[in-house]
């Protein structure tokens, strides 16, 4: 099965996050709508116009740089989700099976902060899955 995917937008936008975008100051747990893109196959994308996703960052790296995990308001199981509860007024799930690092430039703005319980118990599962 073949995904269209629009690629250029992408491109496009990228390029401007790249050079006039500012890093975003941050904290683990904290949760930012993100630019995550348009990526390949069934890579976690962001949605709409944007190509945006909220996002939960799971550990700092750099001042520039963290891992972060992509949010979903899919309500179908899987074990590679675990429910957070909510965000932005929906209920939402962390697919750590698409965690990735970004840049910070990426960040467009906080939304909110993950429970400091649910984020343990995320850490643990993610450090269970290598």
């Amino acid at each position: 099965m073949t995904i269209k995917k629009d690629f250029d937008s992408w491109n496009t936008q990228k390029k401007t996050i790249h050079n006039f975008g500012e890093n975003k100051y941050y904290h683990p747990r904290d949760i930012w709508w993100c630019n995550l893109g348009a990526n390949i196959g069934f890579e976690q994308d962001g949605t709409g116009v944007g190509h945006q996703r909220p996002v939960f960052i799971l550990k700092e790296l750099s001042r520039n740089t963290c891992l972060v995990i992509p949010l979903t308001v899919s309500t179908s199981q899987h074990p590679m989700r675990i429910f957070l509860g909510t965000v932005n007024n929906k209920k939402a799930s962390a697919i750590i099976s698409q965690m990735r690092v970004v840049d910070t430039k990426r960040f467009i703005n906080k939304i909110g902060i993950i429970d400091k319980e649910i984020f343990d118990i995320i850490r643990k599962t993610v450090k269970n899955m290598i």
